[in-house]
C-alpha cells in the first residue's frame, strides 16, 4: 500500500482543514496538527476554540513555550505518524505552521515527506494575524502549492486529485 505523508501550511482560515476532509473522502486520512495538544491545554485553562487574532497569539506564545521546553508538538506529530505507519490509513497530514518546526518533523521520521502551502486570495488583502507562526507560513519554501480559488467541492476535488498522483507516484 502506498502512503503519503504530508506537511500542510497555509495562513488562518484558507482551508486546510476542508481541503483534508476531501481528501478523506477518497481516501484513508490522518489529520493531525502539531498544535492539537496545545489546544488541549488552553482548553483546560479557559480558552474556548475561538480564532481571534489575540487567541491565535495566544496558541502560537503557549506552542513556542513548550517547543522550548520539551519539544511537545514535534513529539507529538512523531507519535501519530509512528501510528498512521502502523494502520491502514493511506496519508497522514500533520499540519505545523513554522518553518524551522517541519524541518524538524522531517528530520525525525525515515519516510519522504512533501510540504504543502494552501493559499486562497484575502479579500482585505494580507491581513497579519500578530504572530509569526500565521503571519510567516509563505516564507518557507514548499513542494506544492496549492491555491484554494474554486468553490469548496470543485477545490476538494482538484486538490484529491494533485494529492492523489503524488500518493500514486506521477
Amino acid at each position: 500500500m502506498n502512503k503519503l505523508v504530508m506537511v500542510i501550511n497555509g495562513r488562518g482560515g484558507v482551508g486546510k482543514d476542508a481541503l483534508c476532509d476531501a481528501l478523506s473522502k477518497q481516501f484513508k486520512v490522518i489529520n493531525k496538527s502539531s498544535v492539537d495538544p496545545i489546544k488541549e491545554i488552553a482548553k483546560r485553562y479557559g480558552w474556548q476554540g475561538e480564532k481571534t487574532p489575540k487567541a491565535r497569539k495566544f496558541l502560537a506564545d503557549l506552542k513556542q513555550v513548550f517547543v522550548e521546553y520539551n519539544d511537545l508538538p514535534t513529539a507529538y506529530l512523531v507519535e501519530q505518524y509512528e501510528a498512521f505507519m502502523e494502520s491502514d490509513a493511506e496519508i497522514f497530514c500533520a499540519h505545523i505552521r513554522e518553518g524551522a518546526e517541519i524541518d524538524k518533523f522531517i528530520s525525525r521520521i525515515p519516510t519522504q515527506c512533501i510540504t504543502v502551502l494552501i493559499r486562497r486570495p484575502d479579500p482585505n488583502g494580507i491581513t497579519p494575524y500578530g504572530n509569526a507562526a500565521d503571519d510567516m507560513v509563505e516564507s518557507y519554501s514548499y513542494h506544492l502549492v496549492f491555491d484554494n480559488v474554486l468553490p469548496l467541492e470543485e477545490s476538494g476535488n482538484a486538490f484529491c486529485d494533485v494529492i492523489g498522483r503524488v500518493l500514486n507516484g506521477n
